[in-house]
């Protein structure tokens, strides 16, 4: 069963310097029918303008992906960290037993268009930590590259849950194919671009539950830029 969650039936936040699209339920958005799916709890996408964003806040017990689909992001943690992340990056912190952080926008003249992805730990009190690695555009043209995983295998960052997390850069024409074991569960997220899922179209910003399926297939239509989590 596939189950579409269209990008203009999302939640929406407007607050001058931030734009903010919540597929699952976050701050003063709140859908029951929309808590998550399986592990996966928050998926925002973001656009911050040039020179502004979030100051130092707190989190815990949660798994925090950022992907930058374009501009860039500047981050500063209180374990020490400070980076920027650009497109192809992927930034994983745990926050664990608890950590302060903040991500700005630093460009003068662009704004930042970001996905925030929270994923639930597989339990709770983990000691906070930060990773973040590049995934080349030609690792992720025309195929499905893991990004992030339990096990940290192919290079990927390592999240405490037992999910994964695959990106692909798709043309027209191209495809892309991936199984899913007995009892697994997926979640497509589009960032840009068309792509038909199973022969299911998806524009950007929709998303999309798979269960009961033994695969998924992702052909795009144009250029698209898909993320594809395999969850328990």
């Amino acid at each position: 069963m596939i189950t579409v969650r269209k990008a203009s039936e999302r939640g929406h936040a407007r607050h001058g310097w931030l734009e903010s699209y919540h597929t699952f339920s976050f701050a003063d958005y709140q859908d029951p029918r929309h808590m998550g799916f399986r592990a996966l709890r928050v998926v925002n996408e973001d656009r911050v303008q040039p020179g502004r964003g979030f100051a130092a806040h707190s989190h815990r017990d949660m798994e925090i992906v950022s992907y930058v689909i374009d501009g860039a992001l500047e981050h500063r943690d209180d374990l020490g960290n400070g980076s920027v992340i650009r497109p192809g990056d992927v930034q994983r912190m745990s926050a664990g037993t608890g950590v302060t952080h903040s991500e700005y926008n630093p460009s003068k003249a662009e704004r930042v268009h970001f996905l925030q992805i929270w994923i639930l730990p597989e339990r709770q009190g983990l000691e906070p930590s930060y990773e973040q690695k590049h995934f080349p555009a030609e690792e992720r043209r025309g195929r499905l590259r893991l990004v992030a995983s339990r096990d940290a295998r192919d290079g990927s960052v390592r999240i405490h849950q037992d999910a994964e997390l695959y990106a692909a850069l798709l043309r027209g024409g191209e495809a892309v194919e991936h199984r899913l074991r007995p009892g697994r569960h997926a979640w497509v997220q589009l960032a840009r671009g068309r792509c038909a899922l199973n022969g299911v179209a998806l524009e950007a910003g929709d998303g999309a539950a798979l269960s009961g399926e033994a695969a998924l297939r992702l052909s795009g239509d144009g250029e698209a830029e898909a993320l594809v989590f395999d969850l328990a």
